[in-house]
């Protein structure tokens, strides 16, 4: 395809300029940087939508930075999975400003600033074609995350301190890890642009094996610290469950970067589909892969039982998606990676709201968001936050009728045709009826009583109903997850379809 199509640019371009601006008015107006925030946060969104309509048609769209050619210059490429990613991402975003915009926004200095810079990395990494370029776009949206997970006065500061520490020396760590893998990468194969990168790979000569395989399981390592694979998760449960709300909902989306890694690299660069491409790192990941998502999966169900606050709670409940993300991934057949992609999209929309569900609860209660006591909550927000505990731990424990009992029967279908067919369906169903005992005993002691207490409730119905108002918004996008079904499985399934034609994402880029 053409080039010439600017859309494809304009998710990194919007952010980029909303953040610039944010950071020059942040200083002198901060409600001018938080309303340029929401302006780009909205444009960015419609640039999304607009390219998931390009998208639809199934062609792979590139833009050729400065012009030069691949694979010598810098290519962006939108295809199905990379424009669903946006328009996720978009969604995210919105909810978790909307909600910033009740006041959390102004706990700190720059958040608007983090926050556009934090979507730029985001996007950029969705759309990239190149390896090196996919590490810039992870160093962007980790720089912002790290003021990010800092944002924040006031309660629970200290503990904010500590996990981000612990989070930034994992990454750091992780980057450099990166580096090393795509230096290796590219003294074996010359090039950077991953289209370019699977054609050598296929004729990689057999002494380069065991150097090409090192390198691709160095990039495994990265993207599972992205993705919170074990054993490589144990960052994300305080990290998430210690940021402010709106920061971890926007969170929710970043453990998706490191699944849309690991999903772009097997289906493109390592993939063993036998096909004409088919090299000596084909499969690199894929025996490792499902044994680890499962175990993953059991291990986050043990935390998600043991959490002792709402938000921890949830954060292991961020994992065991990610878990079941990546087994789908791992399972490695069009029908599995399509049931992936469909339940992506539902679970990210549902830890988004959860975060944002807990900070409301923690706010009308005593005693915050720990789940030891039962203590009286107010009649007026006893019902509705009632209502939003109920629907949201229906659409994450993948009950009917929500989209992720859909999405979890789409994998055990799957997954029935494979060798770990049995191993999946023991490993969903008692996940799946553990988080709905912690839920429920969690349910019991936050919904216990409703005695009196206006002091703690009703000090700015504003705020509350600003609030409020995201979370319905939320809430609203996890139903039309359901209802709309029907269009969002056909979209995931072609999707799915089109990362098994690796030649013709190859072609388009080249």
């Amino acid at each position: 395809m053409s080039g010439l199509n600017h859309w494809i640019i304009a998710p990194v371009i919007v952010p980029l300029l909303a953040g610039g601006i944010c950071m020059v008015m942040a200083a002198r107006s901060p409600r001018v940087a938080a309303w340029v925030s929401l302006a780009g946060t909205l444009a960015f969104a419609l640039v999304a939508a607009v390219l998931l309509v390009q998208a639809g048609d199934g062609d792979v769209r590139t833009y050729l930075l400065g012009n030069w050619p691949a694979p010598f210059g810098i290519t962006l490429a939108l295809d199905r999975l990379s424009a669903l990613m946006l328009v996720l991402t978009a969604l995210v975003a919105l909810l978790a400003l909307v909600y910033a915009l009740a006041g959390d926004d102004r706990r700190g200095r720059h958040f608007h600033t983090l926050f556009q810079f934090q979507l730029m990395g985001l996007a950029g990494a969705f759309l990239t074609a190149d390896l090196f370029n996919l590490f810039v776009f992870f160093e962007v949206l980790l720089c912002a995350s790290y003021g990010l997970m800092l944002h924040g006065e006031g309660r629970g500061h200290t503990a904010r301190l500590k996990a981000t520490v612990h989070y930034l020396v994992f990454n750091l760590t992780g980057s450099a890890l990166f580096l090393i893998a795509v230096a290796l990468l590219y003294g074996i194969t010359g090039t950077l642009n991953m289209a370019d990168m699977a054609l050598r790979l296929a004729a990689l000569p057999t002494e380069s094996a065991m150097l090409a395989q090192s390198a691709a399981l160095m990039l495994l390592v990265v993207f599972a610290v992205k993705a919170a694979l074990l054993p490589l998760y144990f960052w994300l449960p305080d990290a998430y469950a210690n940021a402010t709300a709106p920061v971890a909902a926007l969170f929710a989306i970043m453990t998706k970067v490191g699944v849309y890694c690991i999903t772009r690299t097997t289906t493109l660069l390592f993939s063993n589909a036998g096909d004409e491409l088919h090299s000596v790192v084909a499969g690199v990941f894929l025996p490792a892969l499902p044994a680890l998502a499962l175990a993953s999966l059991v291990l986050a169900v043990l935390g998600v039982l043991s959490a002792r606050r709402l938000r921890g709670l949830i954060a292991y409940l961020v994992v065991a998606s990610a878990g079941t993300l990546l087994l789908a991934i791992g399972l490695s057949t069009t029908d599995s990676i399509a049931a992936g992609l469909f339940y992506l999209v539902h679970s990210t929309l549902t830890a988004s709201v959860w975060f944002l569900v807990a900070d409301r609860i923690a706010d009308v209660r005593e005693c915050g968001d720990e789940l030891q006591h039962s203590v009286p909550m107010h009649p007026r927000v006893w019902a509705p936050m009632g209502v939003a505990f109920l629907i949201s731990a229906v659409a994450v424990a993948g009950m009917p009728p929500l989209a992720g009992f859909l999405g979890k029967a789409l994998l055990l279908d799957a997954a029935s045709t494979t060798r770990y067919g049995t191993w999946v369906f023991v490993g969903v169903l008692l996940s799946s009826f553990g988080v709905l005992i912690a839920l429920s005993r969690a349910g019991t002691t936050i919904f216990w009583r409703r005695g009196a207490q206006p002091d703690a409730v009703l000090r700015s119905d504003a705020t509350n109903r600003s609030k409020g108002a995201a979370i319905a918004f939320g809430l609203g996008l996890v139903i039309a997850t359901s209802i709309f079904a029907k269009p969002i499985g056909d979209y995931t399934n072609a999707a799915a379809v089109q990362l098994a034609d690796r030649r013709g994402y190859i072609d388009a880029v080249l």
